[in-house]
C-alpha cells in the first residue's frame, strides 16, 4: 500500500467541438447541443441522467434505463467520462478488454452502441469519425455536478466562506452510490476506478480539515477513527486525528496515534512519518496554544460571528450625565492595555439596566467586534448559571454546539480564547454576586465588561464600582415630563412634583406612573398624585430596599379589571422559567380561549411578557410581588391551594398520557393518584413527546414546589410517571433534583405509600447515573414500604430494578430471583410489558450464565409481548437485549439488525443515553465479527453521547474502543483509552478493572 501521494483529482476535460459532418444515423442531441453536435431536439418532455459515482445507470424523466451487459456498461461508461468527445473503436476496444480483447471485438463494440442508441433519446450515442460520442447536458452526469460543486467549494473556502465551502462538499460527496464504476469490467474502468476513489477521499479529507476550522473536533473524531483503520497508510488522516483528539482535550491519544503511525510506516514502509506529522506531533508536546483553537477566517469572510445583543434604549433617557460621562471614559480605556470591568450597583428599578444600555449603546464604536448580552436573573431564587450563559455567548460568537465542552472551566477559557484579540463590549444585567461574573470576563485587553447589580461588588478584583442612587427631584421630573408631555405637566407642575415624590424618585416608578398616565387623556396629573398620595403603605415600600418597586407594580395592578387582577395573582405562584397556555388555563380553571385573552392583555400592561407563542413569563420581581397580591388580595385564601392543585393535576393526568401512549398496556397509569382536572389530549406519539421535553422544566418545578404541601402524592407519582426524563439525558439532574426533594418530604411526612414512590424513582436515577450500590438501598426501602401498605406496583418495579443492579454487580443468582419475582409480580397485576421487561432482563442474566440460546428465546419473547401490544419505546429496550444476546451467539448479522432497530426507536424517543449505549453494543458486534473499524467508530460515538450507567459504562466504551484499535495496529492510542478505563473502574471498585490490568500487563500487539 502506497503512502500519501500528493493531490489528485478528476481530469477536467472542456467539452471538445466535434466534427461538423456526421453519421447519416445522427439526428439530435439531448438538453442542447454542444458547439457541433447535432442539432436535431430528441422528443419534448425527456431528459436523461447518468451515474458513474456508483453503478453505471441511465434514467429518462426519472425512471431507469436497462444498461445491458457487464462489458455494454463498460462502452457507456467510457463514453460517458469523455465528455462529449469521441472514443475511436480501437480506444474502446481497449477500454473494455485491453490486451484481452476477443477476435470478434469490433462487432461487439458494434452491437453494444446499437443496444445503448436504442434504449437513449434520439440523437444522443452518435457514430462519426469511425468511432463515437455521447452528447448530454452539462449537469446531466452525476460526477459533472460533483466536480462543479467541489469546484464552487473551493472557491468559497478561498474566500474564507468555509461553513458554505462545507455544505458544498458534502453535497458532492452525497452523489456518491457506493463504489464508482461497480461491477464494470475492463482495465479502463479499473484505473478510473480508482482515481474516482482516490478524489472522494480527497473530498472527505477536506470536508474534515474544514471541520477542524469550524470546531467541530469531537463530532470528527468517530469519523476519523473509522476512516484511519480503512486507511492506515494515509499520514493526511492520521494528522486531523491527532488534531480532533487533541483539541478534544484528549492529548494522550493524539500522541498515540503518532506513535502508533510512526510504528506502522517503519514496519510496512521503512520510512519515517512526513515532516507535517512531525512537526504536529512537537506541537501537541509544547501544547502549543494555536493548536487549541480553530483557524481564524481569512479576509473578506471571518468565522467570527459579530454579536449585537443590546436591548433598544430607550428614547427619553434623562440626566445621569455625570455617570454616562464616567462610565464612557472607563470604556474607553479598553483600547490600551487592560481590560475595563465597570459594576453598576443600586436597588431595584434605580435604573441600572438603563444607564447600562444607554452608555453600551454610546460606546458602539469603540468595540466593532460587536456586544454581548445577558440578563443574569441574580433578583430571583433561580439566577443563571455561568455555565449556561456561557455556552449561549459561544453560541453567539459562532462556536458550532459539538465544540462547546460540557464544564465550568473549559467553557470560560474557550470563551477568552474567542475574545483574544478582539474588541467585544460584554454587558451582564442583573447580576447575583461576584463568583457569578467571573467566569463571564473576557480575559484581555481591547474587551469590556459592564455589570449591574443589586450588590456592591467589592469581591470584583479590579472593577470600577460606581454606586447609583435614584435621581435627583430635578431628574426626576424632567423623566415624567418626557413620557406625559410638557402641556400636561406645565399646567400642573406642583402636582407633577408630588408624582415623583411619591415615586421615591425612583426612575422605574416613574417611567411606569408617567406611561399609565400618558395611556389616559382623561386623567389629570393631579388625579395620579392623589392616587399615590392615598397609598400610604405603598410610599414606605417605595423606601424599603428590594421591595421599592412594589409600589410601581401596584399602579398597574390597581388599573386591572377583577378577572385580569385574579390571572395575574394566581399564575404567579407557579414555578417554573415560564407557563404555558394550557397550563396557565389550569391554573385559572378557564377555557383556553378566554385564558389567551387574559394573558395577552398582561402582557400590554406590561406585568407579563410574552416568552414565545402559547408561552408567558414574569420577571423575577413581579412575580414576587403577584405572589404579595396574592396573599393579600385572594379570597378565600384557599383559591391559592386550589390553583396549583389543578396545575399539578393537569401535569400528572398528561404526562399519565404520554407514558400511556409511550407504554400501551402498562398498569402504571391505574396505580396513580386520581386527578380532578384533565389533562391534553394528543392525537399521536410524537405530539406527546413534544409537549413532555417542552415542559420538563414546569412540570419537574411543580413536582418540587408541590413536594412540601398537601399534593405530596401527586407531586411523587408525577415523577414516577415522567421517568423517561431521568434517562433522557437533558432533563437527568433537573430530574434528580427534584426526585431528591419529594424523598425528602414524603419522610417527613411519615407516608410509607409516597416514600416507596419516591423511593422508586430515586432508584431509577441511581441506576442511570451507574450508582448501583445506592440504587440497590432504594430499591430495597421502596419495595419494603411498598409491602407494607400494600401497594403492589413499586413491589415488582422494585425486583425489576433490584435484578438490574445485581446483575451490573455480578451477583447472576440473585439478579435471576429478583427477575423472577418480578415477572410474576407482574403477570399478578396484569402488567404485560412490566413482564416484557423482566423477560428481557433475565435474558441479560442467562447469557451471563453462559446459558446463550436461552437469553436468545428470553430476549425473543419480550420482543413479542412487547410487538404484540404496540409497545414503541420499551420495544427498543427488547431489541436491545436481544442484539446483545446474538452477539455473544457469534450471529453478528442478526444482531446488528436488532440493534440497528433499537437505535433508531431510541432517536426516535429522544433517550439519548440510551442511544449512546446501544452504539456501544454495536461496537461490540463488531468487534466481535473482527470489523475493527466500524467498532472503532461506534465506540467513539458512545462516548460522545453519553451511556446509561454512568462511568462504568464509559470505562467498558474504552476498553472497547482500546481492543478496536490494537486491532487496527494503533496499540499506543490503545492503552491510553484502557489507563482512563481502569481508573474509572478503580474509582467505582467495579470487577472489570482486573480485565484492563491484564489488557495493559500485555505486550504490545504486532499489529
Amino acid at each position: 500500500m502506497d503512502r500519501d501521494s500528493g493531490p489528485r483529482v478528476p481530469e477536467q476535460r472542456a467539452p471538445a467541438t466535434p466534427n461538423t459532418t456526421t453519421n447519416s444515423t445522427t439526428s439530435g442531441t439531448t438538453g442542447g447541443s454542444k458547439s457541433g453536435a447535432p442539432d436535431t431536439a430528441p422528443a419534448p418532455g425527456t431528459e436523461l441522467r447518468f451515474g458513474v459515482l456508483g453503478p453505471v445507470r441511465a434514467w429518462r424523466d426519472g425512471e431507469l434505463l436497462p444498461s445491458g451487459s457487464p462489458q455494454q456498461r463498460a462502452l457507456l461508461a467510457a463514453l460517458l467520462l469523455r465528455d462529449g468527445r469521441t472514443a475511436t473503436a480501437g480506444e474502446l476496444i481497449d477500454a473494455i478488454w485491453g490486451e484481452s480483447a476477443p477476435s470478434q471485438a469490433l462487432a461487439a463494440v458494434r452491437t453494444y452502441a446499437s443496444r445503448l442508441r436504442k434504449v437513449l433519446s434520439p440523437g444522443v450515442l452518435v457514430s462519426e469519425s469511425g468511432g463515437y460520442a455521447l452528447y448530454t447536458r452539462p449537469d446531466a452526469l452525476d460526477l459533472s455536478m460533483a466536480q462543479e460543486l467541489a469546484a464552487a467549494a473551493e472557491k468559497e473556502r478561498t474566500s474564507g466562506n468555509r461553513q458554505q465551502a462545507r455544505v458544498l462538499i458534502n453535497k458532492a460527496l452525497g452523489l456518491w452510490d457506493g463504489e464508482p464504476l461497480a461491477s464494470v469490467p475492463g482495465p479502463y474502468a479499473e484505473t478510473e476506478r480508482a482515481r474516482l476513489d482516490e478524489w472522494r477521499l480527497q473530498l472527505v479529507e477536506g470536508r474534515l480539515g474544514i471541520d477542524l476550522e469550524l470546531g467541530r473536533h469531537a463530532e470528527a473524531v468517530s469519523e476519523l477513527t473509522a476512516l484511519t483503520a480503512a486507511h492506515p497508510l494515509r499520514e493526511r488522516l492520521r494528522e486531523l486525528l491527532m488534531l480532533a483528539l487533541y483539541r478534544s482535550g484528549r492529548q494522550a491519544e493524539a500522541l498515540a496515534v503518532y506513535a502508533d503511525t510512526r510504528r506502522l510506516l517503519a514496519d510496512e514502509l521503512g520510512v519515517d512519518p512526513r515532516p507535517e506529522l512531525s512537526r504536529l506531533q512537537h506541537r501537541i508536546l509544547r501544547a502549543d496554544a494555536e493548536l487549541a483553537c480553530p483557524v481564524e477566517e481569512t479576509a473578506p469572510v471571518a468565522t467570527f460571528t459579530r454579536p449585537a445583543q443590546l436591548p433598544a434604549t430607550v428614547p427619553d433617557f434623562t440626566g445621569r450625565e455625570l455617570f454616562v460621562r464616567e462610565l464612557g471614559r472607563r470604556l474607553a480605556s479598553a483600547e490600551g492595555s487592560v481590560m475595563a470591568v465597570s459594576a453598576l450597583a443600586g436597588i431595584g428599578g434605580v435604573g441600572k439596566t438603563t444607564l447600562a444600555v444607554h452608555v453600551a449603546h454610546a460606546a458602539r464604536p469603540r468595540f466593532p467586534d460587536g456586544q454581548l448580552y445577558v440578563d443574569l436573573q441574580g433578583a430571583g431564587a433561580r439566577f443563571a448559571e455561568p455555565e449556561a450563559v456561557l455556552g449561549s455567548f459561544l453560541r453567539a460568537l459562532g462556536t458550532p454546539d459539538s465544540a462547546i465542552p460540557d464544564s465550568l472551566d473549559d467553557r470560560s477559557a474557550l470563551y477568552r480564547s474567542a475574545l483574544d484579540g478582539r474588541r467585544v463590549l460584554i454587558l451582564l444585567d442583573n447580576a447575583r454576586d461576584a463568583a457569578q461574573v467571573r467566569p463571564l470576563l473576557p480575559g484581555t485587553e481591547g474587551c469590556a465588561a459592564l455589570v449591574t447589580s443589586r450588590v456592591r461588588m467589592v469581591d470584583l478584583e479590579g472593577a470600577h464600582l460606581v454606586d447609583l442612587d435614584v435621581m435627583s427631584p430635578e431628574e426626576a421630573l424632567q423623566l415624567f415630563t418626557r413620557i406625559v408631555g410638557e402641556e400636561r405637566v406645565n399646567s400642573e407642575r406642583e402636582a407633577a412634583l408630588d408624582v415623583v415624590a411619591a415615586c421615591g424618585f425612583l426612575p422605574l416608578a416613574i417611567r411606569i406612573a408617567a406611561s399609565r398616565l400618558a395611556a389616559r387623556r382623561t386623567w389629570t396629573v393631579s388625579v395620579l398624585a392623589a392616587k399615590l398620595a392615598d397609598e400610604r403603605r405603598r410610599l414606605d415600600e417605595l423606601q424599603a430596599g428590594d421591595l421599592a418597586v412594589k409600589a410601581t407594580f401596584e399602579l398597574g395592578y390597581g388599573q386591572l379589571e377583577p378577572a385580569q387582577a385574579r390571572a395575574f395573582r394566581l399564575l404567579g405562584l407557579a414555578d417554573g422559567p415560564d407557563i404555558s397556555l394550557a397550563a396557565a388555563a389550569a391554573v385559572l380553571d378557564l377555557p383556553p380561549h378566554e385564558t389567551e385573552d387574559l394573558l395577552e392583555s398582561l402582557v400590554d400592561t406590561s406585568l407579563v411578557e410574552s416568552a414565545a407563542p402559547g408561552r408567558y413569563r414574569y420577571h423575577d420581581l413581579v412575580r414576587l410581588y403577584a405572589r404579595a397580591c396574592a396573599d393579600r388580595d385572594e379570597q378565600p385564601p384557599a383559591g391559592m391551594d386550589l390553583a396549583l392543585s389543578r396545575l399539578l393535576d393537569f401535569y400528572l393526568a398528561t404526562v399519565a398520557r404520554v407514558y400511556t401512549i409511550e407504554r400501551p398496556g402498562d398498569r402504571l397509569k391505574d396505580h396513580l393518584e386520581p386527578t380532578e382536572y384533565q389533562g391534553l389530549v394528543f392525537t399521536d406519539r410524537n405530539q406527546a413527546q413534544d409537549w413532555l421535553y417542552a415542559e420538563a422544566d414546569c412540570l419537574l418545578a411543580c413536582a418540587r414546589q408541590a413536594a412540601g404541601g398537601a399534593r405530596l402524592r401527586v407531586a411523587v407519582d408525577l415523577l414516577w410517571a415522567a421517568q423517561d426524563l431521568a434517562e433522557s439525558g437533558a432533563n437527568s439532574k433537573s430530574y434528580e433534583t427534584a426526585a431528591r426533594s419529594a424523598l425528602a418530604a414524603a419522610r417527613e411526612a411519615g407516608d410509607a405509600r409516597t416514600e416507596g414512590r419516591a423511593r422508586t424513582s430515586m432508584t431509577n436515577v441511581h441506576l442511570v447515573a451507574g450508582r448501583y450500590e445506592d440504587a440497590d438501598e432504594e430499591a430495597q426501602q421502596a419495595a419494603a414500604l411498598a409491602e407494607s401498605v400494600q401497594d403492589p406496583a413499586p413491589v415488582y418495579w422494585a425486583d425489576n430494578d433490584r435484578g438490574i443492579i445485581a446483575f451490573n454487580q455480578g451477583r447472576f443468582k440473585d439478579a435471576e430471583a429478583h427477575l423472577f419475582k418480578a415477572m410474576e409480580g407482574s403477570r399478578a397485576d396484569g402488567n404485560r410489558p412490566g413482564e416484557a421487561s423482566a423477560l428481557c432482563n433475565l435474558s441479560r442474566i442467562q447469557l451471563a450464565l453462559g446459558r446463550t440460546s436461552r437469553a436468545i428465546a428470553l430476549a425473543e419473547q419480550g420482543v413479542e409481548v412487547y410487538d404484540s401490544i404496540g409497545h414503541t419505546l420499551r420495544l427498543a429496550n427488547a431489541r436491545y437485549a436481544l442484539g446483545v444476546a446474538l452477539t455473544h451467539a457469534g450471529r453478528h448479522r442478526e444482531a446488528l439488525e436488532q440493534l440497528a432497530q433499537a437505535l433508531g426507536r431510541f432517536e426516535t424517543n429522544r433517550q439519548r443515553l440510551w442511544e449512546g449505549t446501544t452504539h456501544f453494543r454495536i461496537a461490540q458486534a463488531h468487534l466481535s465479527a473482527r470489523r475493527t473499524a466500524a467498532a472503532a467508530q461506534h465506540a467513539e460515538q458512545a462516548l460522545a453521547i453519553g451511556c446509561i450507567g454512568g462511568d462504568r459504562t464509559r470505562a467498558n466504551v474504552l476498553i472497547t474502543l482500546g481492543k478496536a484499535l490494537e486491532s487496527l495496529g494503533q496499540a499506543d492510542r490503545a492503552r491510553v483509552c484502557w489507563r482512563e478505563a481502569l481508573a474509572l473502574h478503580e474509582g467505582s471498585g467495579a470487577v472489570e478493572a482486573e480485565e484492563v490490568r491484564e489488557l495493559l500487563e500485555a505486550p504490545l500487539s504486532a499489529a
